[in-house]
């Protein structure tokens, strides 16, 4: 089996060659060297990245996906299986994420709960700024 540069690699994906860099630093993928110390990747590293983009895209943090992928099998590619069992395991994050944005995009135009006070009038209403209390940010969009 043919392996792919690291442009080969970006181009497939749309990920930069410095965050394949990085995410190689990280352990989350993995490539050799060539005599030239060159990367080379296996094809399933198009899966791979594929993968952290699309985790990265639902708000997963770096370290949430490595232990994601840290559960994958070692010496075998991964089955359509496998990949479905994560996804599955992300499910009610997304479930949470998208109440989140529906609460964003429902308020948006009226008090947020943000501590600022400069509406005159706030349909969610922070007197005094009493959320202040609740921590940081727009915290009326917190569940």
């Amino acid at each position: 089996m043919s392996t792919l540069t690291i442009g080969q690699v970006a181009e497939r994906t749309g990920a930069a060659t410095s965050a394949l860099r990085y995410w190689e630093d990280l352990g989350l993928i993995d490539s050799v060297r060539t005599s030239g110390n060159q990367r080379r990747y296996e094809r399933v590293t198009i899966r791979r990245v594929s993968f952290i983009r699309a985790a990265q895209r639902i708000g997963l943090s770096l370290d949430e996906i490595r232990a994601a992928l840290a559960t994958l099998p070692e010496g075998r590619t991964p089955t359509a299986g496998d990949w479905a069992r994560l996804s599955r395991a992300w499910r009610s994050r997304l479930d949470d994420q998208i109440r989140r944005i529906e609460r964003l995009r429902d308020q948006l135009d009226s008090c947020i709960g943000c501590g600022c006070l400069s509406l005159r009038t706030c349909a969610l209403n922070n007197p005094s700024d009493v959320l202040a209390d609740r921590g940081p940010g727009p915290v009326l969009l917190e569940p």
